[in-house]
């Protein structure tokens, strides 16, 4: 276990002196590509910062009027029959419009019900193989002006099922 420790821990420099390495290796001037590309990146996040903060502040809406709350209650029963806990029910939902709040909301279930519950388990799981899907769409699309999603939601919104029901088996097997 330590050996995947220390791994872990030299991960992220080894890549970053592999890319440097190969960019020296090419005879690309790598700072100067850095620096574009960075610049190319600080205009695409001022392109979408009023998408991000108009989703935050949904997000921010939903979350502080107390309709997560109600929608897991009316929703959460309905799961509960499929192994899925209605007390996800919120943690889901954001998470298909923010990640940052969803991940909010995972840390709440985690101090309520334990990291190693079934409850944990699931949503830890389910926040690994679920998408930011309004979020992404809306970004995305956004920047590429593309007009016609033609099956993205539905696609992606099976995707997100698909994920639940593993969460839900994967959690039933390890707890």
């Amino acid at each position: 276990m330590r050996l995947f420790m220390y791994i872990s821990d030299f991960i992220v420099p080894l890549v970053i002196f592999g890319i440097v390495s190969y960019g020296v290796l090419m005879k690309v001037n790598v700072y100067d590509t850095f620096v574009k590309g960075a610049k190319s990146g600080f205009f695409t996040v001022i392109k979408i910062m009023p998408t991000l903060i108009g989703l935050m502040v949904a997000v921010g809406i939903l979350r502080a009027s107390g309709f997560l709350g109600f929608m897991s209650g009316i929703i959460g029963k309905a799961t509960e029959y499929i192994g899925f806990p209605g007390e996800l029910v919120p943690l889901t939902v954001v998470k298909m419009f923010s990640s940052s709040a969803a991940t909010g909301l995972l840390l709440d279930a985690f101090k309520e019900y334990g990291t190693d519950s079934y409850i944990g388990l699931i949503a830890s799981i389910s926040m690994s193989c679920t998408e930011t899907i309004f979020y992404t769409m809306s970004v995305y699309y956004m920047t590429a002006k593309v007009t016609k999603t033609r099956y993205t939601l539905s696609g992606a919104m099976f995707a997100t099922f698909a994920g639940l029901v593993a969460s839900v088996v994967l959690a039933g097997m390890m707890g």
